[in-house]
């Protein structure tokens, strides 16, 4: 191990909460939620959309969760050191923390889910582990990380949905798709996996052993599977629900439901993720293969409208691929501004020739209905030939997943730093069928890959930045995807819901300090 002076990041046991409560907590209690669309599983790791992420946060955990500021905080590390030259990380686990089957958590499980289990199924994790070296368990709760080269993001990549951590004694050896524990998900986190009925509830009960004393507060939470729009509203209106977390209810039903009586709403939570719409553009063959065809798309969309009449004025329009909350944001480049008339030259200047493009609504509730229907009448207007070819979500990570598509709505998070959540839709290398959340639009650039892994390991700040201006510049020209709006993402729920939101994940591990005042 490096024998480089290390200094101590953070020795603390007592923080178990980002928002501390000025009220005693009470105990027991459900909490009836949402979760929309039904995630396609439960496994964190393995699947990484939202709905599996916002239900399965409260099941499996991550060595460390994350501030409102995005300072890390202990979970299943309860300290860590990092040595002055930023090539080693030693992590320090609790040692009380065991999984919900009753066999004990340790550092080889830490070293299974870093080292295997991620590096086959997780793009995110993928991009992170290209910069390690190495992982060791060097006892059974003291796991060090290795560094080829420096990585400046790596302590902010630990959250259980990109490093969640699994139990190595059920999937070693197994086809870790077709494990039987995907039915019946095993984790350390707060809340054990209790039932599923499909397209009704999926039940969660408190973990009677959790390591945090106390916690959790509640006896359970109940997700309940709604598909209509309009009966998730009336489900909080009539208080069937408690939670209405982020994208669970159309836009145009906020301001409604947030003037109730005993109705509170937030918009933190989301720091940490900065959701970030976009519109994959196929770039391997048909009309979008074409880069002007793909900057006509820009010039054609009224992305304005989205942002004040689909969403109800929440979010931003992006100047590039970098949204507003993302270090190192190019403000120079010129936006594309909505511009029929220029959309139009560019097409004549390719040639184009009325081919067919299929256009992929993501089906997350009638606002990504409305907002298919809004591109595809911008893209009409034009002159592109639009057809929209809707499918349930199973079917649209399938078709994205085997890349039969032209145009698809999608939204991604950014997690704070470029290398962890840009960098993953644009390097050539990070183009593998099967996974909707990689470089599924197929982008090679050779600069593109160079200044990714430049700034990902550049030092100082000012040198990253000086890469991370220049890759924005030629994806700003090359136009890989569509840039479409930056996610105005609130959670209401009912006042007597207590210390809900404690983190810069929101939701995903809000329900271990939630409390019920009633």
């Amino acid at each position: 191990m490096s024998k480089t002076p290390f200094t101590l990041a953070v020795a603390t046991l007592a923080f178990t909460s980002a928002i501390a409560t000025a009220d005693e907590p009470k105990r027991g209690g459900v909490i009836d939620t949402i979760i929309q669309p039904e995630p396609p599983g439960l496994v964190l790791g393995m699947v990484q959309n939202d709905p599996t992420r916002k239900v399965a946060g409260s099941i499996y955990e991550g060595l460390l969760r994350y501030s409102t500021d995005l300072e890390p905080i202990p979970q299943l590390a309860e300290s860590w050191e990092v040595s002055e030259d930023g090539l080693t990380y030693i992590f320090h686990l609790r040692e009380n923390v065991k999984w919900h089957d009753g066999e004990p958590f340790t550092a080889e499980d830490v070293v299974f889910s870093a080292d295997v289990f991620h590096r086959e199924l997780n793009p995110s994790a993928r991009a992170v582990l290209q910069h390690v070296e190495s992982i060791e368990a060097t006892d059974d709760h003291t796991v060090v990380f290795t560094l080829a080269e420096p990585f400046g993001p790596f302590l902010i990549s630990f959250e259980a949905g990109t490093f969640t951590m699994v139990p190595k004694h059920i999937y070693e050896g197994t086809d870790f798709r077709d494990n039987e524990a995907n039915n019946h998900p095993i984790g350390t986190g707060p809340f054990e996996f209790d039932s599923w009925d499909r397209g009704t509830v999926i039940k969660l009960v408190r973990n009677d052993d959790y390591y945090e004393e106390g916690l959790p507060y509640l006896d359970g939470v109940n997700w309940h599977i709604i598909p209509d729009g309009a009966s998730r509203a009336v489900a909080f209106e009539n208080g069937t629900v408690d939670v209405l977390p982020n994208g669970t209810v159309e836009n145009f039903d906020i301001p409604r439901l947030s003037a109730m009586e005993n109705v509170c709403i937030t918009d933190e939570g989301n720091e940490y993720f900065s959701p970030f719409a976009m519109l994959w553009m196929n770039n391997r063959e048909g009309p979008t293969a074409d880069k002007r065809f793909r900057q006509a798309v820009m010039y054609a969309m009224n992305r304005e409208f989205a942002r004040d009449v689909l969403w109800n004025g929440m979010g931003k329009v992006p100047l590039s691929a970098f949204g507003s909350n993302a270090k190192f944001q190019h403000e120079g480049l010129e936006p594309y501004d909505y511009d029929p008339d220029r959309a139009r030259e560019l097409l004549d200047e390719m040639g184009y020739d009325g081919e067919e493009v299929r256009l992929l609504p993501l089906p997350y509730g009638e606002t990504w209905t409305r907002w298919a229907e809004a591109v595809q009448q911008n893209l009409r207007e034009v002159g592109v030939n639009v057809t929209t070819v809707a499918t349930d979500v199973g079917g649209w990570n399938q078709r994205l997943g085997d890349w039969d598509y032209d145009l698809a709505f999608t939204y991604l998070y950014q997690y704070g730093d470029p290398a962890l959540g840009i960098t993953r839709s644009y390097r050539s290398d990070n183009i593998e069928k099967g996974s909707p959340w990689n470089n599924v639009e197929g982008y090679e650039n050779e600069r593109i890959d160079e200044l990714f892994d430049q700034a990902a390991t550049a030092y100082p700040e000012s040198a990253r930045e000086e890469y991370y201006h220049e890759a924005q510049e030629i994806l700003h020209e090359d136009v890989p995807v569509g840039w479409l709006l930056e996610l105005g993402f609130p959670t209401i729920y009912r006042c007597d819901v207590k210390n809900l939101v404690t983190s810069g994940v929101g939701i995903n591990d809000a329900f271990r300090d939630a409390w019920l005042d009633r």
